[in-house]
């Protein structure tokens, strides 16, 4: 009676799994994904962590558990975090305005909250639109060119994604903790929940070599496939400088809901959607969309989801309601796992119910 048990659980275990692996090898196929890493949550375990595809493919390195990813704007999360780390540590407010911390700065600009940086209503311009800004020596240099261009809205009127605003939290960051913005990540969150993989590959740019990384790969330029060179400048790290790999960000997720890295008070604040000057939240088939401090938000009746995805290739999506999170890594821009991301998703989710 034991063994029939026992057999039963575990044909059960990997009936899921394989469903998991079907759809995930299917979408590969059909996306043209090269390599991809997933991790899923469920109830604060992770129950699934699975390496799919090539690495690098000129040299038919396989993705294993040890290839860190390059999670772009994902990195964004991790500063939301470091944000609400330093207001609970009593060194910063979210009202305060970034002129407390940053000298020189234009008129325009002092008023700016911490908050409005972080949630995207800034008005602030965005650095990315002008490539020649993105690649200067010196921070004091880029600083000068951004300050002359003119504000883009009044803050707190809209909504506009760009990376000036994480490149001024990074400063900020590094201002009140006296470390590098790397340096305060691996302390404050990596070491915390054991992102050994992470730590070990540190922070990257357009020139770094980081060990045991996947090659990205594009079809954008030609049609084909081909290798690209992403450009991120040592000071948008902020923005976008994280490796790591699908288990180890499920780590961190889990590290998150369970309040080692901020008090269930400041996860409230962190997820809460931002609300504009006189504007009322976005809502769409049913769904209210929202910019959040690092994430992006959906408070949709069913299956309320908090997210966030980078370089077109990398995306989280975190199911409060559910308990349920997931994680896709992948090196193909382009690929887009937000759009399929809620097809793995509701394996475990309706598994559970």
């Amino acid at each position: 009676m034991i063994l029939l048990v026992a057999f039963a659980v575990s044909s059960t275990t990997y009936s899921q799994v394989d469903r998991a692996d079907i759809a995930i090898k299917g979408l590969m196929q059909k996306n043209k994904i090269v390599g991809l890493q997933l991790a899923v949550i469920k109830n604060n375990k992770i129950v699934k962590s699975s390496n799919y595809g090539w690495s690098n493919i000129q040299d038919s390195i396989a993705v294993d558990s040890k290839t860190v990813f390059s999670i772009n704007s994902m990195t964004k999360a991790f500063t939301g975090v470091a944000i609400m780390q330093l207001v609970e540590s009593g060194k910063l407010n979210l009202e305060d305005p970034i002129s407390k911390y940053l000298d020189s700065l234009p008129k325009t600009w002092r008023n700016i909250t911490i908050k409005q940086i972080a949630t995207h209503t800034s008005g602030i311009p965005d650095i990315w639109e002008s490539p020649e800004h993105m690649f200067s020596e010196k921070n004091e240099t880029l600083f000068k060119k951004i300050k002359e261009s003119p504000i883009v809205f009044q803050p707190g009127e809209k909504l506009r994604y760009n990376q000036t605003n994480y490149l001024l939290l990074g400063l900020i960051i590094e201002k009140i903790s006296g470390k590098s913005f790397e340096k305060f990540i691996i302390d404050n969150q990596f070491e915390k929940v054991g992102m050994k993989n992470s730590i070990k590959a540190g922070m990257g740019d357009s020139y770094t070599i980081i060990n045991h990384s996947a090659r990205p790969y594009s079809y954008y330029i030609n049609g084909s496939l081909t290798n690209i060179h992403q450009p991120m400048p040592s000071y948008l790290y902020p923005g976008g400088g994280i490796y790591s790999t699908a288990t180890e960000m499920a780590q961190w997720v889990i590290g998150l809901q369970n309040n080692t890295l901020i008090k269930a008070e400041s996860l409230k604040s962190l997820w809460t959607p931002i609300q504009l000057d006189n504007v009322k939240t976005q809502e769409t088939n049913g769904s209210l969309y929202g910019t959040a401090i690092g994430f992006d938000t959906n408070s949709r009746t069913k299956n309320p989801v908090i997210t966030q995805s980078g370089g077109a290739r990398n995306t989280l999506y975190i199911y409060p309601k559910d308990n349920v999170s997931v994680v896709i890594l992948t090196n193909l821009m382009g690929s887009r796992p937000q759009d399929f991301i809620e097809e793995i998703a509701n394996l475990y989710i309706t598994e559970q119910k």
